[in-house]
């Protein structure tokens, strides 16, 4: 048995270390912890409550728009507030923008290059000593692709600036809608933009996963972990709140079942921080730094639902909704993201046709004096909540759980390993001091870990 240890782990949001246990050619055990502490919660504290969907998108740059998104939702429920139809509608616009741009690059940047070998110049050296199979022709084209894909994720943030006046963090999503107007030449460029950006992930971005999937096919059957999903649904509907993503919980790859929010819990046994009890509910969650605690290897916290470990993502979105269950693997994850993209590409043009030009895109309001308020949404990587009270108009505490702390948690009070962990466990390894292998897994989770961690006061 041996312990090989990666820090930090590249093509990445920021730093992650992996220790995986390597016996006879497998990873039979395995420890994933975040080395990045941060403290975004703990700024809003003694803040204006209206600041929340601002503030929060500078926890992270390649998905600041689910922030804004989660917090709008949690003030709209503090307030009493709803957003006008043009308003939802056109947050729906400016966060499919944004999930488009994150999946683009995901894979053309993050995850392409474990299967592509680029040329032999910087920054595509010094490249993992992996197992190449693309033939030359085919290998050249999918760098092509990837040089375009720059170019797409950039129109991506242009529709998301057409309503949010800049990208990343957009600057005009509020509790009551949106404060852009839907005027007829704004749609017409968000439109323009959007209808070349679906030709080009029907074409390009979809035919390039599966040619990665036939040259591949053995990451069909790697990476699998639980098979327990999760999702808060995301892109409500005017008027209903009816997702175009469903919510929904599945386990070990069984039938959807409805979720229970009072059923998450955060645990911390095996995370630097102390508290006198290892799980609270949400949103009573404590965050109190300990670098010094023993067994601890993480600054991620361990979230669970009723102890499960659960996966989020676009994998998770297409069991729940049943459009996709091939299976559950690194490939499995490649492939839904890019029909999820697909999809998003679609129900923007459905959202755009419902918008009648210059109608109100929202309306004045005046918070009460105190409130709490929950926003529940799932974002590019998954399930993502923020939690807020208030009183007398100033923030008393706010806390965020992201899809990178559920995808990536250390063990839970019980010792059960996070999901990414688990998906480690049997992976076959054919260098043990190289491990490519493993890093695809972790790739295809799109892990963000300036996401992940946070620092709250209370």
């Amino acid at each position: 048995m041996a312990v090989q240890t990666v820090f930090p782990v590249t093509r990445i949001h920021e730093p992650l270390r992996m220790d995986v246990e390597v016996e006879n050619g497998k990873i039979v055990d395995a420890w994933l912890g975040a080395q990045l502490f941060r403290g975004m919660e703990c700024m809003l504290t003694g803040r204006d409550p209206r600041d929340a969907a601002l503030f929060t998108q500078r926890i992270c740059g390649i998905c600041s728009a689910a922030h804004a998104v989660a917090a709008g939702m949690a003030q709209q429920q503090a307030f009493g507030v709803t957003p006008t139809p043009t308003g939802q509608h056109i947050t729906n616009l400016i966060f499919a923008a944004d999930i488009i741009q994150n999946h683009l690059r995901h894979f053309y940047v993050l995850a392409l290059f474990d299967y592509v070998k680029g040329p032999d110049m910087p920054p595509y050296i010094p490249r993992p000593q992996a197992d190449f199979r693309l033939p030359p022709k085919i290998n050249a084209e999918l760098l092509q692709h990837a040089r375009e894909s720059a170019i797409k994720a950039m129109q991506a943030h242009e529709a998301m600036a057409v309503f949010g006046a800049k990208a990343p963090m957009q600057q005009t999503i509020i509790a009551s809608g949106v404060t852009e107007q839907a005027t007829a030449e704004r749609l017409m460029i968000y439109r323009s933009i959007l209808q070349e950006l679906t030709e080009w992930v029907e074409n390009v971005f979809i035919h390039d996963v599966m040619v990665l999937a036939d040259y591949y096919p053995d990451y069909y059957a790697i990476g699998g972990g639980y098979g327990n999903f999760m999702s808060f649904g995301m892109f409500p509907a005017p008027v209903t709140g009816d997702r175009a993503f469903a919510p929904g919980l599945i386990v070990n790859q069984g039938q959807v079942e409805p979720l229970n929010v009072s059923h998450i819990g955060e645990e911390i046994r095996y995370s630097w921080y102390k508290d006198e009890q290892e799980r609270r509910t949400l949103p009573a969650g404590r965050t109190i730094p300990d670098r010094d605690k023993p067994e601890a290897y993480s600054w991620v916290k361990a979230p669970r639902y009723q102890e499960l470990p659960v996966e989020g993502g676009p994998l998770a979105r297409a069991f729940i909704s049943g459009e996709y269950r091939r299976g559950v693997s690194v490939m499995d994850r490649l492939v839904a993201r890019a029909q999820e993209t697909l999809k998003i590409c679609r129900l923007a043009q459905e959202w755009l046709n419902e918008i009648v030009p210059n109608t109100p895109s929202c309306l004045p309001f005046t918070p009460p004096d105190s409130g709490v308020g929950a926003g529940l949404t799932d974002a590019m990587r998954g399930v993502l909540g923020h939690w807020m009270e208030y009183r007398h108009n100033k923030v008393t505490h706010y806390q965020i759980i992201t899809p990178t702390t559920w995808n990536f948690s250390p063990r839970d009070n019980r010792g059960a390993r996070g999901p990414v962990e688990q998906a480690l466990i049997g992976t076959p390894v054919a260098d043990g001091a190289n491990l490519v292998e493993a890093g695809r897994i972790i790739r295809s989770f799109d892990p963000c870990f300036t996401c992940a961690v946070h620092m709250l006061e209370r």
